[in-house]
């Protein structure tokens, strides 16, 4: 290792974690989604980990994250789920990547670069918006983009698919209003295609008449919480990623001493500073300064002191002995305590999404098997 702060991934939760949705949404299938680096926990690992749990697809959110994961050998179908640029087709149909189209404009730009490649046939989805309106078709315009779809020579209608809302606020009755949509919209088509899909992780679990075809399994495959009300634990899901670090530095300072940039705190007792050479920089929010943020050292929860800086933070250890190269858990387990990326997510006021899909590509990734 290069500096005393990393990030560890178990592969083995990961596989776990599709087989058991696997279980939960039988008979549709998982197809896996890696997008953003896999939230952080890196493509190409958790895409292999992904396929050997069950997963008989992928998903990604550009073009060029496909092709990193077919540079890396991944085989079967990878969708990407949003329009790509015209520039970007070449390098997408090299790939062997799965479309989606929504517009009459990109059936065109993608034809006739198929033809100009003389690549043969491309297989496409059509994204509809059934309300939650960031992309996709309206409903009275699918019939017409799968009729173009099905009559181009270089194109194929692979399925045809919609997004949830509000999936993870099983109470909300908007998720119904979708899926009534939805399945209005694809009766309209004069053959059903072949696949069919509307489930992210909140609705695959909450939702089972979301599940169709196949579930594109994000946020639930690394063990974390669609939202409070759709909890992962309770569907027998664990975190996958853990981050760590060593102690760099340890200090005892006097009553009354003010820790960090602004000097925002001072501490009531003479007490014990132990340094984590960790930051903002890497993916810990500045937020958790001045929100309660904790870590793990020795055991106990320790409680940051003063602001976190961009690659060190500073920990209240008061009168423990505290050493230099000692383990410190920032999201992960010690001694049967935890924290969690959905903790640090409650004090920040954000998702943990965002906690994951933000710890930067300074901190290293050890991938783990066998737990």
């Amino acid at each position: 290792m290069t500096r005393w702060a990393w990030a560890e991934v178990d592969l083995d939760a990961i596989s776990r974690n599709v087989r058991a949705v696997r279980a939960i949404v039988r008979p549709s299938d998982v197809w896996a989604v890696v997008k953003a680096d896999a939230y952080g926990h890196g493509a190409v690992e958790t895409a292999r980990a992904a396929r050997a749990g069950g997963a008989t697809g992928l998903c990604v959110a550009l073009g060029q994250e496909g092709v990193e994961l077919r540079r890396a050998g991944l085989a079967g179908p990878i969708l990407v789920l949003s329009d790509e640029p015209a520039e970007a087709l070449d390098e997408a149909l090299e790939a062997d990547l799965t479309l989606t189209v929504y517009t009459l404009a990109a059936i065109e730009d993608l034809a006739r670069c198929v033809r100009r490649r003389n690549h043969g046939t491309a297989t496409v989805h059509v994204k509809v918006d059934t309300g939650m309106h960031r992309v996709g078709c309206r409903p009275a315009e699918l019939n017409e983009l799968c009729s173009v779809i099905t009559a181009a020579p270089e194109l194929s209608l692979g399925g045809v698919y919609t997004h949830c809302a509000v999936a993870d606020s099983p109470s909300n009755p908007y998720t119904e209003v979708q899926l009534d949509t939805f399945d209005t919209a694809i009766k309209t088509l004069p053959r059903r295609p072949a696949l069919v899909h509307a489930a992210n992780s909140a609705a695959a679990l909450a939702h089972p008449r979301s599940r169709l075809d196949l579930v594109r399994l994000g946020i639930a495959m690394y063990g974390l919480n669609p939202s409070d009300e759709v909890e992962a634990a309770s569907f027998g899901l664990r975190p996958a990623l853990s981050l760590h670090a060593r102690v760099s530095f340890v200090k005892r300072i006097p009553a009354g001493a003010a820790v960090s940039y602004g000097l925002t705190e001072r501490v009531d007792r003479d007490t014990t500073i132990a340094t984590v050479p960790i930051g903002y920089a890497d993916g810990v929010p500045r937020q958790l300064s001045a929100r309660g943020g904790e870590v793990l050292l020795g055991g106990k929860r320790r409680r940051i002191l003063g602001r976190i800086t961009m690659d060190q933070l500073m920990i209240d250890c008061a009168d423990d002995v505290v050493h230099v190269g000692d383990p410190v858990v920032l999201l992960g387990e010690q001694n049967g305590e935890r924290i969690t990326a959905d903790e640090w997510a409650a004090l920040c006021a954000t998702i943990g999404y965002e906690i994951v899909c933000g710890i930067s590509r300074r901190i290293r990734r050890r991938y783990t098997t066998g737990t």
